[in-house]
């Protein structure tokens, strides 16, 4: 790890970068042996992290040093994506366009990116302190 990067961008980077390495790792093997549940897979799976891309700059441009962000365009932004999810998975479900155990599926992707990192940096405290 750079020694620039603090242990928060590490976590960070690496939860963006899984976010996509399980998104396509998941979604070809199920392509092959799972084509009905493949669509919502890819559907949440798509969601779930472009919502957690457009969160991330949202704060990122936030707590940019000498600007000045309204916490009310911060919320706003954040409604506003919390809309067009649930407006999303509404559509999709109340059409039947995906099944619906696929789409929860690749809604928890972004949670199991996020489950690798703290198992990745508990690992690592660990092994420091074994040293």
């Amino acid at each position: 790890m750079n020694s620039n990067v603090s242990i928060e961008q590490h976590i960070l980077n690496f939860v963006t970068r899984s976010n996509w390495v399980l998104f396509f790792c998941l979604a070809v093997p199920g392509a092959i042996y799972l084509p009905r549940l493949v669509s919502g897979f890819i559907c949440g799976a798509l969601i779930v992290t472009i919502n957690f891309h457009l969160l991330v700059r949202t704060l990122r441009n936030a707590f940019v040093p000498d600007r000045v962000v309204s916490k009310n365009a911060i919320l706003a932004k954040y409604y506003l994506r919390f809309f067009v999810s649930g407006l999303l998975l509404f559509v999709l479900i109340a059409g039947r366009l995906v099944d619906p155990l696929g789409l929860i599926a690749g809604l928890s992707v972004v949670v199991a990116s996020m489950f690798l990192a703290t198992l990745f940096a508990i690992k690592k405290l660990i092994f420091k302190e074994a040293i």
